[in-house]
């Protein structure tokens, strides 16, 4: 399969991510591509990548096949973007087993029939996995007692978090994601007030080559595109809510991932004098249920949890564009117009009126980790995971203030 065709099938298909197979006619995997690799393979295309010495060639090839519209193997590319090593797990494998490797921080898995080849079944996730505990908290009472308990007496999430201010340019986004290896960032404003959320997901939008202005224009103006989409594409007028705070309950934090198909949320400061709105959302927003059926909504006794390890701080790479223009594969989505792109201040995004001041993040990996302890079971260290995802770098402003303002509130 060709990097072309292989984009439009990821973007059309609306699948998180796609197997690929030595040939048509083997039925085991050897590799997946998803948004994460595209993210990638488009900062190579727009000459915003920075190899190190050894893929230096390779890159400068691959570069100018993009850059001269010459399809490209999957096989060249599917390695681009930092990634966890594909893991399998036998159909026949337990519910728990899935949560103890989920918990370690192995974000899907392939299913396979061990009987068979390893011919793939299908394709196991975090979220996936999350929403059937949800649906299904009866059968798991272990798990089930800890929903009615707030993040900050579970002790869950980091306090360190990666965020990039919004007046800064998309592309800068985009390199910070690829390199640290995760699949969403904060924007904030000068304030560390949450205005929106950037996911490898929306490089979708960025597909065409006529897109490429938009990776000089700011985060929040991409933001705006990204909400204009929804509403043409999907009928959707909402702002997805994309945070809770430390006194949220779990039960609240996994309804609202499983609501936002989210696979971390921002743990924001709701008393914080610099918010600038409410700090619940509005009446717009996704309605979430705060309990599932058969979950007490009353408050139990704070249950004490070893916190996990925060990963290092990163720093954000600094930008180096560059005239090259990105390949234009195929696009079922209509494509943002760049013809006018005025930049919009972080204040006139709807999120900066509904959130608060950044101090941490929950992600599927923290919860599925608290569920995996909380039974018994020995995940492993999710730390492990992160840093074989991310690159090389040094503390930045950004996340060690946040950091700062985390131990301040959880620490209340």
């Amino acid at each position: 399969m060709w990097t072309r065709p292989s984009s439009g099938v990821l973007i059309e298909s609306g699948a998180p991510v796609l197997l690929i197979r030595e040939t048509p006619q083997h039925t085991s995997a050897v590799g997946t591509f998803d948004y994460n690799d595209l993210n990638a393979y488009l900062l190579l295309a727009a000459g915003l990548t920075q190899p190190d010495e050894e893929t230096l060639a390779s890159y400068e090839e691959l570069a100018r096949k993009a850059r001269e519209g010459i399809t490209i193997p999957l096989k060249d590319v599917k390695d681009l973007g930092r990634k966890e090593p594909m893991t399998t797990l036998p159909a026949t494998a337990s519910v728990m087993t899935a949560v103890e490797t989920f918990g370690g921080g192995v974000h899907r898995v392939v299913v396979v029939n061990e009987h068979n080849g390893r011919e793939v079944v299908g394709i196991f996730s975090q979220l996936r996995l999350v929403k059937f505990l949800w649906e299904n908290g009866r059968s798991f009472p272990v798990i089930d007692q800890l929903y009615p308990q707030a993040l900050r007496d579970l002790r869950i999430g980091s306090r360190e978090v990666i965020s990039i201010n919004g007046d800064k340019p998309l592309c800068e986004a985009l390199q910070i994601m690829n390199n640290e290896g995760i699949s969403s960032i904060a924007v904030v404003d000068n304030h560390f007030n949450v205005v929106g959320n950037i996911s490898t997901t929306d490089v979708k939008l960025l597909t065409r080559s006529s897109s490429l202005p938009l990776l000089r224009n700011t985060c929040t103006h991409f933001i705006s595109v990204i909400l204009s989409t929804r509403g043409l594409v999907d009928g959707k007028d909402s702002f997805p809510v994309f945070h809770v705070h430390p006194g949220s309950t779990l039960a609240h934090t996994v309804a609202k991932v499983v609501a936002t198909k989210s696979h971390r949320l921002w743990v924001t400061d709701p008393l914080s004098p610099s918010s600038s709105g409410p700090p619940t959302p509005s009446h717009s927003s996704v309605h979430i249920p705060l309990v599932p059926n058969g979950t007490s909504s009353s408050s139990s006794q704070s249950q004490s949890q070893p916190p996990l390890q925060p990963p290092p701080s990163p720093s954000p790479p600094s930008a180096n564009y560059s005239s090259s223009h990105l390949p234009q594969p195929y696009l079922p989505v209509p494509g943002p117009s760049s013809a006018v792109t005025p930049s919009i201040p972080a204040s006139a995004l709807p999120g900066a009126r509904l959130s608060g001041r950044l101090v941490g993040v929950v992600s599927l990996t923290d919860i599925l980790n608290l569920h995996a302890r909380a039974s018994g079971l020995s995940p492993a260290d999710p730390a492990e995971n992160r840093s074989r995802r991310r690159r090389s770098s040094s503390s930045s402003v950004s996340v060690r203030r946040s950091g700062e303002i985390g131990r301040e509130l959880f620490g209340r």
